[in-house]
């Protein structure tokens, strides 16, 4: 009876949010290498990176853009109101209803930045509109996995993930009960900021930006509610 119960739960069906967290945990490292190596050397994903940047940009460092890093910025938090906005909507239902709008609008949204990337590489705008529109997707992500509240998932920085791993390890007198999950979330941002990296650098912007749509919109299809 209550295996019969278990698949009739909607939120059951599908992959377990633990690993759909950890695969938009590459799509940033993707993202992100997109973002600093090819617009400029601005974050569209990590802010706290960003807000760095900008301080780098306002003092006149070289290779720095106070446009380009207030235009992540602003981009990221109207990203994060329609996230909000979002939550509000569909946070009292089924979680994988919730997610899965949010994965699939921020499918949409990078997909539209591959295809300006694809189609006006050198067109004037080009750079503003892929980090808006990056920028805009990651702070409507950031917003629902915050209020999702999945530990040690955050997506997109690694600062108390390190530092959890560390304090909570048995050398820092812990139980390394999460350490599997700390140390995934860290070799998944790595394995998406190599790839990226490596496509930025050999290839061009459209490719990273068009793989990280087709994950987060695969992401979007088969995510399920459970942690």
């Amino acid at each position: 009876m209550a295996a019969d119960t278990k698949a009739d739960d909607p939120e059951a069906r599908g992959l377990r949010l633990v690993a759909v967290l950890l695969g938009l945990t590459v799509v940033s490292g993707l993202i992100d290498a997109v973002s600093y190596l090819g617009l400029g050397h601005v974050f569209t994903a990590n802010m706290t990176g960003n807000v760095v940047v900008l301080g780098f940009a306002a003092a006149g460092a070289p290779g720095f853009s106070v446009p380009h890093t207030a235009t992540s910025l602003v981009s990221f938090l109207i990203g994060a109101m329609a996230g909000g906005r979002v939550s509000a909507r569909y946070g009292s239902g089924t979680r994988r209803t919730w997610a899965r709008v949010t994965l699939a609008a921020e499918a949409v949204l990078v997909g539209a930045s591959a295809a300006v990337a694809f189609v006006v590489p050198d067109a004037t705008g080009t750079t503003y509109t892929l980090i808006a529109l990056t920028a805009f997707a990651m702070g409507l992500r950031n917003a629902t996995v915050r209020k999702l509240g999945v530990p040690d998932l955050t997506t997109t920085v690694l600062t108390m993930t390190l530092t959890g791993l560390a304090s909570d390890s048995r050398a820092g007198g812990g139980s390394s009960r999460r350490s599997p999950r700390r140390t995934a979330s860290v070799i998944a941002m790595l394995a998406g900021a190599l790839l990226g990296a490596w496509l930025v650098i050999h290839r061009d912007l459209g490719t990273p930006l068009l793989i990280a749509a087709v994950a987060a919109g695969v992401l979007a299809a088969v995510t399920s509610g459970r942690e």
